[in-house]
C-alpha cells in the first residue's frame, strides 16, 4: 500500500491552486504583466528568507509551494515571449 504524506498533498494542492489563479489573474487582467509577478516572487523570496525558525511547517510548505508556482509560470511566460 502506498502512503502518501500530508505534505506532500498540502504541497501539490497549493501549487495546482497557486497556478490556476495566475493562469485565471493572467487571462483577466491585461495589465498584468510578467514584471508584475517577478516583483511578487523577489517579495516571496524574501519572506522565505526572513524566517528565522518562527514559521511552522505547514506554512513553509505553502510558502514553497506558492514560489514554485510564480516560478513556474514565469518560466511559462517568457518561453512563450521567446517563441
Amino acid at each position: 500500500m502506498s502512503s502518501v504524506d500530508w505534505r506532500d498533498i498540502k504541497y501539490k494542492e497549493t501549487l495546482e491552486e497557486e497556478v490556476q489563479g495566475l493562469m485565471r489573474r493572467r487571462k483577466a487582467d491585461p495589465q498584468c504583466r510578467v514584471e508584475d509577478l517577478e516583483g511578487v516572487l523577489r517579495h516571496l523570496y524574501l519572506m522565505d528568507g526572513a524566517d528565522w525558525g518562527g514559521r511552522g511547517e505547514l506554512q513553509g510548505i505553502i510558502l514553497a509551494a506558492t514560489i514554485a508556482a510564480y516560478e513556474h509560470i514565469i518560466a511559462e511566460w517568457k518561453a512563450e515571449k521567446e517563441n
